[in-house]
């Protein structure tokens, strides 16, 4: 797939696939990532790449021995799954809308959650970590208990499609719902401060960063395992 390379002067270049021209913003917020002198090789732009928190949104960003939390991005924990079933398309003939409805009935959708905690998510073992992660999201165990099992809204979707054998497939991509918009906003407020301390002269606060060997960058590799 054909590529441009940005015209613009920064240490490392900028490759983009971006299916549109890049405005003055997109380029700034380019620019300024390649700027910094831990990007390893290039910036790449996918073709959806749009305005951002500190980076582009849909841009990718290679770096060493430092970690951008906004460049991460407020999406931590959201998650991508495709299960293969054991169904064809001819099985579901006249059977969309139940199915359909089914979906919506059994899994609470935008802001929802369940009413009750399942037994499922209460035998999860990993709920004694959560009480090592940023004191920031503390108070919210008992509503992340009650979201596990729940979609989340805006571009996060549960479909049933099919694969070029006629073969169905469930594709889901769900939400952080919450925690992780909260779990990030903490870490970024973090390295903005030590930035500010630092006296570091970033071309955005939102691109300060944590190095590696640091508690804060440990704190940080720490919750998003």
């Amino acid at each position: 797939m054909p590529y441009e390379k940005l015209e613009i002067t920064t240490p490392i270049p900028v490759l983009s696939w971006a299916n549109h021209s890049l405005g003055p913003e997109e380029t700034k917020m380019a620019k300024n990532v390649a700027s910094l002198p831990f990007v390893f090789k290039h910036v790449a732009l996918m073709p959806d790449v749009h305005l951002g928190k500190g980076a582009l949104v849909g841009s990718v960003i290679a770096t060493k021995e430092a970690i951008i939390p906004a460049a991460v991005g407020v999406d931590i924990g959201c998650g991508m799954s495709a299960i293969k079933t054991v169904f064809t398309a001819e099985q579901l003939e006249g059977k969309l809308k139940k199915i359909r409805l089914d979906i919506e009935a059994a899994i609470p959708t935008g802001f929802n959650e369940n009413k009750d905690v399942e037994k499922f998510v209460t035998n999860w073992q990993r709920w004694d970590d959560f009480k090592n992660l940023h004191r920031g999201v503390q108070d919210l165990q008992s509503k992340a208990m009650k979201q596990m099992g729940s979609l989340g809204g805006g571009n996060h979707f549960i479909e049933v499609c099919l694969d070029t054998e006629n073969q169905v497939w469930l594709m889901l991509h769900s939400g952080s719902r919450n925690i992780g918009n909260k779990l990030a906003q903490c870490h970024i407020h973090t390295a903005r401060e030590l930035a500010h301390m630092a006296g570091n002269k970033l071309p955005d606060l939102d691109l300060a960063h944590f190095v590696v060997g640091t508690p804060e960058f440990q704190a940080y590799w720490h919750d998003l395992q």
